[in-house]
């Protein structure tokens, strides 16, 4: 880690309509690059050819030339490099296995944003200017940047609720190393509660998708009454559906906002499971309630944070049987089906099955750590460990 951590704040901001004209024009024409770029790489890939970002940022030289999609040359070229920048990372993780082949981005389906580096914008006395833009844009400054900082990106986004915000990424002085705790803590993810700890706790599972479900249908169906199309009306619908859906998701990651904190601070070591909550959203039954409890996000959540303050993340093995597991004994059950929440032990020891499943959790993770074998990243993401398997530690630059 850096002398001071980067971290994002992300703010609501209101354009004027030349603004939001403008911007409008770059998440276009940021699209536009991205699918030409693609396109490029996907062709040179069919003749078993490699074309990097050197080659694509020659490509938009010549593109800004051509007739066709001269309108290139009306936006900030800063967010059309980093689009081709954004576009090398998702075919290094392709090429790394950590992804799939990237897909082209959707007029309306795709996320509308545009990253601009220090060239493209000026910040002075707490007022951003972007490219292109004679006026500073109206920002809602709902809590302030560190200070003396100094923004190294500025990413603009237009989500489907109508709402606009700005990223900036700075260096936070605040974010360093706390000091080192006893604490270690195993957690299970579960369906009835969004976390069961080794301790005994249960972390509520405020579900709610469940809680707006309501909501969410009416919207739905609103949508589906609009006649299809471009329609203003139709439109409308839309936005009013993605509104209830923003609301969910805000309120959930502000949730997990919460409880990862307090974890991290807490603990010195966090181990939960290496799970893939990609295969288990396939089991129907389930899949709503894996969702509402955004397990993806809380681990990510957990991973970044113990990397800004100093503590560590250990990911158990997917496979590891924690819950057939007698924590008292180490006796192994032939099977637990998930209708059993409490079971006894041939030892005499009565499980509740998600905490004993927590200290299992917890038991695995600190036997690997302290054997100091088998452990690996398990994503690009800073600071995760996983367990139980036979590859070196490897960290990334």
């Amino acid at each position: 880690m850096s002398a001071h951590a980067k971290r994002a704040f992300k703010y609501r901001f209101y354009p004027t309509d030349a603004q939001a004209a403008e911007l409008s024009r770059t998440f276009g024409c940021v699209r536009k690059v991205y699918n030409l770029a693609l396109a490029a790489r996907t062709e040179a890939w069919a003749r078993q050819e490699r074309v990097n970002y050197n080659q694509t940022s020659a490509m938009l030289t010549a593109w800004k030339k051509t007739e066709e999609p001269t309108y290139l040359n009306e936006v900030s070229c800063v967010p059309l490099q980093q689009a081709l920048r954004h576009l090398q990372v998702a075919f290094s993780g392709f090429f790394a296995k950590r992804a799939k082949y990237p897909r082209f981005k959707s007029k309306k389906k795709s996320r509308k944003s545009a990253e601009y580096t220090t060239s493209a914008f000026r910040f002075r006395d707490g007022k951003l200017t972007l490219a292109k833009m004679a006026e500073p844009l109206d920002i809602v400054w709902s809590r302030p940047l560190p200070e003396g900082a100094s923004p190294s990106t500025v990413t603009v986004s237009h989500d489907a609720a109508g709402r606009w915000h700005v990223s900036l990424l700075c260096e936070d002085p605040t974010v360093k190393p706390l000091p080192a705790a006893d604490a270690a803590v195993g957690i299970d993810a579960g369906l009835d509660h969004l976390a069961i700890l080794s301790t005994g706790e249960k972390i509520t599972n405020p579900r709610h998708e469940r809680r707006d479900r309501d909501r969410l249908a009416r919207a739905h169906k609103d949508l589906a009454r609009k006649a299809k199309g471009d329609g203003a009306n139709r439109a409308k619908a839309r936005r009013k559906l993605a509104k209830v859906h923003a609301r969910i998701t805000d309120r959930r990651r502000d949730h997990l906002h919460k409880v990862t904190t307090r974890l991290v601070r807490e603990n010195q070591t966090i181990v939960i499971e290496d799970l893939t909550v990609r295969n288990l959203l396939k089991d129907g039954r389930l899949a709503r309630a894996i969702s509402d409890g955004a397990w993806s996000e809380f681990r990510s959540m957990l991973e970044y944070k113990a990397a800004w303050y100093g503590r560590e993340v250990i990911a158990v093995d997917r496979w590891f049987p924690s819950s057939k597991l007698c924590s008292a004994c180490g006796a192994l059950q032939s099977k637990v089906p998930l209708n059993v929440r409490t079971w006894t032990c041939d030892c005499g020891t009565t499980h509740d099955r998600d905490v004993n499943a927590a200290k299992n959790i917890l038991a695995a993770g600190l036997a690997v750590s302290v054997c100091g074998a088998g452990v690996r990243p398990q994503r690009r993401t800073p600071g995760g460990q996983s367990a139980m398997k036979q590859k070196p530690l490897q960290r990334e630059p």
